[in-house]
């Protein structure tokens, strides 16, 4: 322990503001009796969650320097690069949450590398738009070189995609749509990006997707230190093939395209490696296996765009962001209303009208063309990606089919046009809106077939006695499980079926 004394231990916490005075205090009686030991008072504030596991290691050790830069206490270690690393902070003044940036020490005696880091900062705090992590300020303390930024709750696409292995046509077009619109805010200030991948692309909780890590905008070739020759190998071997200019728009453009792929397929555009010779060779990026042959049931006007955007020829793919957010804008709509076309197992196009009315889905889709039941379709309104996920997961595995969306009134108009078997309405996510949306909701299942189920957050509570339940119309108050939600779901379902006489196919 490199404290010796309580008094000492407890003058640092203090000093570098790490606890508040009355912390200590509340804690100190929490200890072993007749204890006077360092080590154990870190453990007592650790178990209350006044410092972190990790501050309490670092402490631990006496390492005490990194453990507060500027205004910003460090809480634990989100992300690490070979030029950076990224932690989770706490300012101390206001108690605002942010990333925080700090340049890692190998790095830190180079002035080159401090400059190149105080420039990417400089100039992202500049960019302020929805689809971008914004940076609020930048400074140093000692050899600690450091900027903050905005914390994202939620992780980058990587993850994302580690989890959920491939994602809907309608999700990954909103996600790279997103990403067009940071692009196309980006390059109107004299920014490109330079290191477009799924690491570099943060999505929230609330389903929003946004760039970070600028590091190499806008950077002549020329300029780059060889850390960001390695960044930006596979832009060299693209541009120097196409003989492009080193910032051309349009390679970021590309390069969005393979995460775009990956969205769809789950698989990468082109192999992983660390080898700079297979990185830098052109071949690895113009044999992408063809986006049909791995996910046959994405949409032909979705398959493509990808297809477009990862064309070698830069003269063949979209010209600008502006152009391709002008692209997935309709494609974006017309999958969240059912209207766009999908495809069958051997890549046919399927008609999204009948001459005899619209496609079948839902309630009106109970039973397919070969007589077999089809799969029921269960839309949530929630928009926390937690949430979106462990609903998708666990009723998908139950047999439903899932379709989430983070927009009320989308989820409405989708009642009038292409409704679900089951309606889900997630209270703590909707908050005053989830009354609205369940009354709207009930007014079509008198005249459609539909179950609506609201799901009210416990402050909701009192609004069980005002809104209109029964059989097809059912409310349930937090907290509640999933099997419990399950189990209101497959009821009001199989009233219908015992309307209709229908059989049964999921619950």
């Amino acid at each position: 322990m490199a404290f010796k004394t309580l008094d000492e231990l407890t003058s640092v916490l203090v000093r570098l503001r790490l606890v508040e005075p009355q912390q200590v205090d509340d804690c100190l009686p929490l200890m072993p009796r007749g204890s006077h030991s360092p080590a154990d008072l870190l453990d007592v504030l650790g178990n209350a969650h006044h410092l972190t596991p990790w501050q309490v290691s670092q402490l631990q050790k006496g390492q005490t320097d990194s453990l507060v830069l500027g205004d910003y206490k460090l809480l634990y270690k989100n992300a690490s690069g070979s030029f950076a690393r990224v932690w989770r902070a706490c300012s101390v003044t206001t108690g605002k949450m942010v990333g925080l940036k700090v340049l890692r020490e190998r790095w830190a005696r180079d002035p080159k590398a401090v400059a190149e880091f105080r420039r990417e900062a400089e100039l992202c705090m500049k960019l302020r738009h929805p689809n971008i992590v914004p940076i609020y300020d930048v400074g140093s303390q000692g050899d600690w070189h450091y900027f903050s930024m905005d914390f994202v709750e939620g992780g980058n696409l990587r993850d994302f995609i580690s989890i959920r292995r491939r994602l809907s046509a309608e999700e990954a077009v909103r996600y790279t749509l997103h990403m067009a619109r940071g692009l196309e805010y980006a390059i109107s200030r004299g920014a490109t990006h330079r290191d477009m991948k799924m690491t570099n692309v943060l999505l929230s909780i609330d389903g929003v997707a946004r760039l970070a890590d600028f590091g190499l905008a806008g950077r002549d070739e020329a300029d780059s230190g060889s850390d960001d020759q390695a960044r930006a190998l596979e832009y060299a071997a693209l541009e120097k093939y196409t003989k492009v200019s080193t910032n051309d728009p349009r390679s970021d453009l590309f390069f969005l395209g393979a995460i775009f792929y990956e969205l769809l397929s789950g698989r990468p555009a082109w192999e992983p490696t660390r080898s700079r010779d297979e990185r830098s060779n052109i071949n690895r990026y113009s044999s992408v296996r063809p986006l049909r042959t791995i996910a046959q049931d994405i949409p032909q006007e979705v398959v493509q765009c990808v297809e477009k955007l990862l064309q070698i020829d830069p003269n063949k793919r979209y010209q600008s962001a502006t152009e391709l957010v002008a692209a997935l804008t309709p494609l974006e709509a017309a999958l969240a209303d059912g209207t766009l076309a999908s495809t069958d197992s051997i890549g046919t196009p399927q008609p999204a009208q009948q001459a005899n009315g619209p496609v079948r889905t839902g309630a009106a889709a109970s039973r397919a063309n070969d007589g077999k039941p089809a799969q029921q379709t269960v839309l949530c309104v929630e928009n926390r990606m937690r949430h979106q996920d462990a609903l998708r997961d666990y009723l998908t595995k139950h047999g439903y089919r899932v379709l989430v969306l983070a927009n009320l009134d989308r989820a409405l108009a989708r009642l009038e046009n292409n409704p679900p078997d089951c309606l889900l309405l997630m209270g703590d996510s909707l908050g005053s809106e989830l009354a609205r949306g369940y009354q709207t909701a009930a007014q079509q299942a008198e005249k459609t077939p539909l179950v609506v189920v609201g799901v009210l957050a416990e402050s909701q509570a009192r609004l069980k006695k005002t809104l209109p339940a029964g059989e097809t119309t059912r409310l349930v108050v937090q907290p509640v499980t999933l099997r419990a939600l399950r189990r209101e779901i497959h009821a009001g379902l199989q009233h219908l079926r015992r309307q209709s006489g229908r059989p049964a196919t999921s619950g």
